[in-house]
């Protein structure tokens, strides 16, 4: 198998590496975003087309004011520090997720990194922000229903290939492989429509150690493995 063009991450552990450490949550979310930018950089590096993040789930608005407001600061950082680096290098970004109840600052934001990078090729990084996977695909379901209601087609026109369309990952292909750091196994509502016939690596380190080589260790068990997508492999049938 070769290198995935599509590499999904749910960068979890920010949390308990700080609590390791005896330091505040928000220097664990600080130090998740330089690992960020390592991924961003090695997944460059290493042939990857798209890159997509797990960067707030629309289910963390449940976690205390004062941590959601320090990673709204962070992620107003991370776009005004490092847009201009991503734009150079070439890097395309893309937001998925729920803009409907976000402050206009942050949404300003977002639209801001898509409009800048929108012509770029080297790497797509897709940041789910404000993002859940059934969150979407309900938002999906409700606007189908509305194109069946108006009359502009008919219930049994949607068919899986329709619905994807709807979704917040349209023009975006499923991603091959999707990681998840912590030793937590389990896919926390991320991608659930997308992830159907992807490979999945649970690796143990917390997010903010997580590096280069934990992902080229990833893209070495993913090379290692056959994608059936519901049928045989080719040695299979051969035998």
């Amino acid at each position: 198998m070769t290198t995935p063009a599509h590499v999904a991450i749910i960068m979890d552990g920010n949390g308990r590496w700080a609590k390791a450490r005896g330091l505040p949550r928000v220097a664990g979310h600080r130090a998740g975003v330089e690992a960020l930018r390592r991924t961003v950089r090695a997944a460059a590096d290493l042939g990857i087309s798209w890159l997509t993040v797990y960067a707030f789930s629309s289910e963390n608005w449940s976690r205390p004011k004062s941590e959601v407001t320090d990673l709204m600061g962070l992620l107003k950082i991370f776009i005004r520090r490092d847009l201009a680096e991503l734009h150079n290098s070439g890097v395309r970004v893309q937001i998925i997720g729920d803009r409907t109840t976000l402050q206009p600052d942050i949404r300003s934001l977002l639209e801001e990194a898509e409009t800048l990078t929108a012509g770029n090729d080297s790497l797509t990084l897709v940041i789910a922000f404000n993002y859940g996977g059934r969150d979407e695909i309900a938002r999906a379901a409700r606007r189908l229903a509305e194109a069946v209601k108006r009359g502009d087609i008919a219930s049994e026109q949607i068919t899986p290939e329709l619905f994807a369309e709807e979704l917040d990952t349209s023009g975006i292909p499923d991603p091959d492989l999707v990681i998840r750091t912590s030793g937590e196994i389990r896919m926390s509502n991320f991608l659930p429509w997308q992830s159907a016939y992807s490979e999945l690596i649970f690796q143990p380190c917390y997010w903010p150690d997580f590096t280069r080589e934990h992902l080229s260790e990833a893209l070495r068990e993913y090379t290692g493995r056959e994608r059936r997508f519901g049928g045989l492999a080719a040695r299979d049938v051969a035998s």
